[in-house]
């Protein structure tokens, strides 16, 4: 570390305060295969590429999505509007504790049975080319094979408008 800190010295709260000054936009990552549905909160989502269309997000591994993502080879982001807070918290609880969370959530198919929210401003379907051991998470890399925009002129729900924390 540059300024003398070694990982035995890494100060919690820095490490915290700092963590959360991170910018982060809040989706909905929804998926499916042949037998099941998932859909959770990611705020750990960024682009990656421009050519090919990459885009990469950090999956729990104990999320309830993962397996399905892995075995169906698919993931789509859906951009929440802002204002969508509510929304956002619907999905960041655990399937375990509340069930199906598409249940009662306005949602359609795409093309390759992939569930897209009504409310989205919008999303991307990404089939996924590769995945990292990240802690306790994994990171998953998907290539961009379907997009659609519902709302062109929405603004996208950001982590700080939520109000949401959430720092490694």
């Amino acid at each position: 570390m540059s300024d003398g800190q070694t990982p035995e010295t890494l100060d919690p709260a820095a490490k915290k305060t700092v963590l959360r000054k991170f910018t982060y936009g809040m989706y909905v990552v929804t998926c499916a295969d042949s037998e099941q549905t998932g859909a959770f909160t990611a705020n750990w989502l960024s682009q990656a590429s421009f050519d090919p269309p990459l885009v990469m997000v950090s999956v729990e591994k104990d999320a309830h999505s993962l397996p399905i993502i892995q075995n169906s080879g698919i993931f789509t982001v859906n951009v929440l509007e802002t204002g969508q807070r509510r929304l956002a918290g619907h999905f960041g609880k655990k399937t375990a504790k509340v069930g199906d969370k598409l249940a009662d959530i306005e949602h359609y198919q795409t093309e390759s049975s992939q569930p897209i929210l009504n409310d989205a401003v919008g999303y991307a379907v990404c089939r996924v080319i590769n995945e990292m051991d990240a802690g306790d998470s994994v990171v998953v890399l998907g290539e961009v094979i379907e997009a659609g925009v519902h709302r062109e002129d929405a603004d996208p729900l950001t982590m700080a408008e939520a109000g949401f924390r959430h720092s490694g």
